[in-house]
């Protein structure tokens, strides 16, 4: 994958930046190009060899289509949620370093879902905050969106998502406090 200068990328776990450039830097007797992503959220740089760009999980942000595709999915009912924290904090943790802001959704509403159940641990709650994050982050960068308007918009479709599942899955109330 070969990205070009201006173009904006979604980083895992970081979210959106921007490729301010490519240059090549001297490590030991080897040459290696690097991207020099700007995190547009905090300012802060990454430099990512281009040969790793790919396997890191960079990619370039999802197209207005696909963002239209996971603004529907936000609000459509969900699996069930494993009632094991570790189990259910290492899925999560996973889905959320894939880069797939699918999956952030997919974590966004489970997350949601169980807040509303119990309070949510500490490590429960950041990935929440994470999934929101990284989702609001590549709408407005792929749509240019409000992002006040984006962000409430999203917990009004994540909540009729949780709704959904408490009609198609009443058996979960009681277990996934547990």
């Amino acid at each position: 994958m070969e990205l070009n200068i201006g173009q904006k990328v979604a980083y895992p776990s970081q979210g959106v930046c921007m490729v301010e450039q490519i240059e090549n830097k001297t490590i030991g007797d080897n040459s290696i190009s690097f991207y020099s992503l700007r995190v547009l959220s905090d300012n802060s740089v990454i430099f990512v060899p281009t040969a790793n760009a790919e396997s890191v999980g960079i990619r370039p942000i999802i197209s207005s289509i696909q963002c239209q595709v996971l603004i529907d999915k936000l609000s459509t009912d969900f699996e069930a949620i494993s009632c094991d924290w570790k189990t259910r904090s290492r899925e999560f943790t996973e889905k959320l370093q894939s880069g797939d802001v699918f999956e952030a959704a997919d974590v966004l509403k489970k997350l949601t879902f169980l807040g509303h159940e119990k309070k949510l641990s500490f490590r429960e709650q950041t990935l929440l905050e994470k999934a929101k994050f990284l989702i609001i982050s590549e709408i407005t960068n792929a749509n240019v969106a409000d992002e006040d308007g984006l962000r409430s918009e999203i917990e009004r479709l994540v909540e009729c998502s949780c709704e959904k599942h408490v009609l198609s899955h009443p058996e979960v109330m009681t277990a996934a406090v547990h």
